[in-house]
């Protein structure tokens, strides 16, 4: 597929010194869904404004569509779509006003039919009368969206679009993106949730601190977020791992307190089960059982020691 977004040695500097991004360097194919994924403060959502053309960037390049968000603003940004991660809305407005005038601030002509479409897409056609106001998040997520998409771009950017979302609405928008994505438009979503990535993205980038540690594909990502550990917390001290348990690389704690067992959650078998097993065997009294998965920032660790 043909890159839409193409960005080359982007850096962001402000004047108080501090740089938010990095030298990034970032391909995205027409069509596809790519994530962001990284913690608060790792320069999502300025990398975000800085191809949208709302931060002017220090140094580099960024083209959408061709054209250069910088010197050609106003042909790049007519391809592009933002949903904020905030949820700016008139609230006193009706739903179909708000959407039809962000049609407008393109300098598209008025186009209730197109209008419609994105409300009946977004299953808000019913609440098209409806001020914004008592819409649930949910709902005014979608009113974002719809407004995003008013003007019909091609690009479509998604800030953090299910931050502070129940379950249940958040597996409803992935499935608005799916919706998206067959209609052709390329979504780019910036996220912290480890399971947005998994459900809809076909690749994900990884940014922390303004640099883009790597971009792969999806399964790739996911198998090397795949360490969960297992913390099994012991009545009485070890000076040392039992030789019977040698096998599993269990890692001794504090005070010989507990021992640590890593497994790979996406293996067909953990092994959990034979190790609690051959513990007793050995003879030792487990007072507590913990599970931790790998987080975010372990990874990034990992990737910036060359451990993962």
């Amino acid at each position: 597929m043909p890159t839409i977004v193409s960005v080359r040695e982007l850096t962001k500097t402000y004047k108080s010194g501090f740089s938010a991004l990095k030298s990034v360097n970032l391909e995205i194919e027409e069509g596809e869904i790519i994530a962001l994924l990284g913690p608060n403060g790792a320069g999502k959502t300025t990398l975000i404004s800085t191809i949208c053309g709302i931060v002017r960037p220090t140094s580099g390049s960024v083209t959408v569509g061709g054209h250069d968000v910088v010197r050609d603003f106003r042909a790049a940004r007519e391809l592009i779509g933002l949903v904020p991660q905030e949820i700016t809305l008139e609230p006193f407005e009706k739903v179909i006003n708000s959407v039809s005038f962000s049609r407008g601030l393109f300098g598209k002509a008025a186009d209730p039919a197109q209008v419609e479409k994105v409300l009946r897409q977004l299953s808000l056609w019913d609440k098209k009368d409806s001020p914004i106001q008592p819409l649930s998040g949910g709902m005014k997520r979608r009113v974002l969206i719809a407004k995003a998409l008013a003007h019909q771009p091609r690009v479509l950017f998604l800030d953090e679009p299910t931050a502070g979302v129940d379950v249940e609405l958040r597996k409803d928008m992935w499935s608005v993106v799916a919706d998206l994505k067959a209609q052709g438009v390329t979504i780019i979503l910036t996220t912290h949730y480890i399971e947005e990535a998994e459900a809809i993205a076909d690749r994900v980038g990884v940014i922390n601190k303004g640099e883009i540690l790597l971009v792969e594909d999806k399964a790739g990502l996911m198998t090397r977020m795949g360490q969960k550990q297992l913390q099994v917390d012991l009545a009485g001290p070890l000076t040392a791992v039992p030789e019977a348990l040698r096998g599993y690389a269990l890692e001794l704690g504090p005070g010989g307190r507990s021992l640590t067992y890593t497994y790979d959650t996406k293996g067909e078998r953990t092994g959990i089960v034979t190790l609690l097993g051959e513990m007793r065997a050995a003879g030792l009294q487990i007072t507590d059982l913990a599970t931790r998965q790998s987080s975010l920032e372990d990874i990034f660790i990992g990737m910036v020691r060359g451990q993962a």
